[in-house]
């Protein structure tokens, strides 16, 4: 069983800061390979959208709305990734979810596996 473990989110005022970690953990040996990692946020009422995708090269891709305030990273080591959230706005509210697509061992696919989520609420 593998699962993404989430953890960082919080209550922060408008101007500061968070960082989010997303740890792959439970059967570590049955994984082949961990590919793109990802954030994604939905807010109350609204779609789940991307918020920040990093490869397993690191390439990274931004929404236009964290450009330049989010900053996403990798420890392959460690098999997770990291959002680094600065210059917080009160839209910037909602539950994060961690993703990565990972391919298992004797395993030609890979699947999507997904976290529980965190929640980050930004007062103004």
């Amino acid at each position: 069983q593998v699962q993404l473990v989430e953890s960082g989110g919080g209550l922060v005022q408008a101007g500061g800061s968070l960082r989010l970690s997303c740890e792959v953990s439970g059967s570590i040996g049955s994984i082949g390979s961990i590919n793109g990692m990802g954030w994604y946020r939905q807010a109350p009422g609204k779609q789940r959208e991307l918020v920040a995708h990093i490869s397993s090269g690191g390439g990274t891709d931004y929404a236009d709305s964290v450009r330049d305030r989010f900053t996403i990273s990798r420890d392959n080591a460690k098999n997770t990734v990291y959002l680094q959230m600065n210059s917080l706005k009160p839209e910037d509210t909602a539950v994060y979810v961690c993703n990565a697509n990972i391919r298992r061992v004797m395993q030609i696919l890979s699947t999507d596996y997904w976290g529980r989520g965190t929640q980050v609420t930004v007062s103004s």
